[in-house]
């Protein structure tokens, strides 16, 4: 497709709906206390209603992906969101963690269309030479979603109840699906022959069960039965479908894009940087709230720092790849996410706000840098009509290196949290161990925290000093390994991106 006269203001709409959608998930880590107390939920309760969405989200992309080539993507897009806001909806009116934990669902397979339709659309409306600015703008929505979602959850919490936290996604839905209507235009729907109904079915459930066993792992046990049969299938189900998308006439997924290591490599380093991102937050989240005792709201705004280096890095991301490229851009952004990962890796007990503002901040401009050129390399180094499943592909790369990030880095903590000597409730989270305190005389109880805050604080560095390691070897990999060939560019931006041999 040409250029479109509408192209800006359409991709101020797409961006505006990955804002819904990430928006959702900031502002509801945020209501989980009030939940708990609102549905008298559980521990397992509360994971499961934050981990059915994501569940779902990740094992419905790639089918979603080449269900909106076929079906359009701007239709699918609409549909896509519609779901997601009326499952908003009627989550807000759920009377059991059972109903909230089925819609949040529900909302993980609205949300599984929107994502891949954003970039397929992108692709499709603007000239090669403006990609890598719209893909900049793109990502910068992203850092806006995290930046104003835990502040708004915070501020919401504060005068309303734990429905509030969907209810928001009402409105914003109901003026996106205008916006979409009115300024996004049609993209030709793409005919690839039949679908691959058995490539879906395989690659839904492989995915499933690897994220079901991601999230399950921490609580369950790594080793334990249950887990390693899941992890067993996950990997069958993952052969059969490189086998049969090797045979298949019409592949869901093209599978020689990864045999090109410039390609490979901007994909792992997009599942690194959500690696670290996701894991680092998670743990930051319980150190600002539990240690230092921040209310929701306060703790919402200690992710401002990340989302405004990340958003403003994101949108001038199109110029530094243009004076690096893409290689060294990586490069870059690893490095600064290292550096930002070392800092949070000296945190005490006690450490000033600014300085865990700092380290934050720093990994946000490392990751607004990556987000767009990485993003380019996987949806722009295919042809139009492919688009949507490249769309899929750098969503599922960026949910399974956040899911990822949570459990290895949930579990590096959580071992080193309980092997710690000086725990006086050895068999206590940290947040079990401050609800037990509160019921104890103050001089137990101070014993108790004392030792818990510390335990907690020194695990959450040496989880930073992993995240560190890997995103160190990954940006080695990045800076070391050439591509044998040129990338299989599908425009001349693309092929412009790629670094080519010395």
């Amino acid at each position: 497709m040409s250029e479109h006269p509408r192209r800006w203001a359409a991709l101020a709409v797409l961006s505006l709906t990955l804002v819904a959608v990430t928006l959702d998930n900031s502002v509801l880590n945020t209501a989980l206390p009030s939940l708990a107390h609102g549905l008298h939920a559980t521990t397992s309760d509360l994971q499961w209603i934050t981990d059915a969405y994501t569940l779902v989200f990740a094992s419905a992309l790639i089918l979603a992906g080449s269900l909106g080539a076929r079906l359009g993507s701007r239709r699918a897009l609409i549909g896509g969101l519609a779901v997601f806001g009326g499952g908003s909806a009627i989550a807000a009116l759920s009377d059991t963690p059972e109903q909230l934990i089925a819609w949040r669902a529900v909302m993980g397979l609205g949300a599984a269309f929107v994502m891949p339709a954003t970039l397929a659309i992108i692709t499709r409306i603007f000239t090669p030479a403006e990609r890598p600015k719209a893909f900049a703008a793109w990502s910068a929505a992203a850092g806006i979603g995290v930046l104003i979602g835990p502040v708004t959850g915070g501020a919401l919490l504060e005068h309303y109840s734990w429905s509030s936290a969907f209810w928001i996604n009402v409105p914003l839905v109901a003026f996106a699906l205008a916006a979409v209507f009115y300024l996004v235009p049609a993209v030709p729907r793409v005919r690839t022959g039949r679908l691959d109904v058995l490539g879906a079915i395989l690659s839904t459930a492989a995915v499933g069960l690897l994220v079901d066993f991601v999230i399950q792992a921490p609580s369950r046990g790594w080793t334990s039965g249950v887990g390693f049969a899941e992890l067993a299938a996950a990997a069958v189900l993952s052969v059969g479908f490189v086998i049969w998308q090797l045979r298949a006439s019409s592949p869901l997924v093209r599978l020689d894009l990864f045999a090109n290591r410039t390609f490979a490599l901007a994909a792992l380093s997009l599942a690194v940087v959500f690696f670290v991102l996701f894991g680092t937050l998670f743990e930051l989240s319980q150190y600002l709230q539990l240690v230092h005792g921040y209310s929701p709201l306060v703790a919402g705004l200690g992710a401002m720092p990340f989302a405004v280096a990340m958003a403003t890095t994101s949108a001038t991301s199109a110029l530094l790849s243009k004076r690096l490229g893409v290689r060294w851009t990586l490069v870059l952004g690893l490095s600064l996410a290292v550096v930002g990962l070392l800092s949070l890796s000296t945190t005490g007990v006690h450490t000033a706000f600014w300085q865990v503002a700092f380290g934050t901040g720093v990994i946000g401009l490392g990751m607004g840098m990556m987000m767009a050129p990485a993003s380019l390399q996987i949806s722009g180094s295919v042809p139009a009509e492919y688009s949507s499943m490249a769309g899929a592909l750098n969503s599922v790369i960026r949910e399974l290196g956040g899911v990822l990030g949570i459990a290895v880095l949930g579990t590096v903590v959580s071992s080193a949290y309980r092997g710690d000597p000086a725990l006086v409730l050895p068999d206590l989270d940290l947040p079990a161990a401050h609800a037990a305190a509160a019921a104890m005389p103050p001089a137990d109880a101070s014993r108790v925290l004392s030792a818990a805050d510390a335990a907690f604080t020194a695990a959450m560095d040496r989880g930073a000093l992993v995240a560190a390691g890997i995103a160190v070897l990954m940006a080695l990999a990045v800076a070391f390994i050439r591509p044998a060939a040129p990338a299989p560019a599908a425009d001349p931006a693309a092929a412009a991106l790629v670094p080519q041999p010395a």
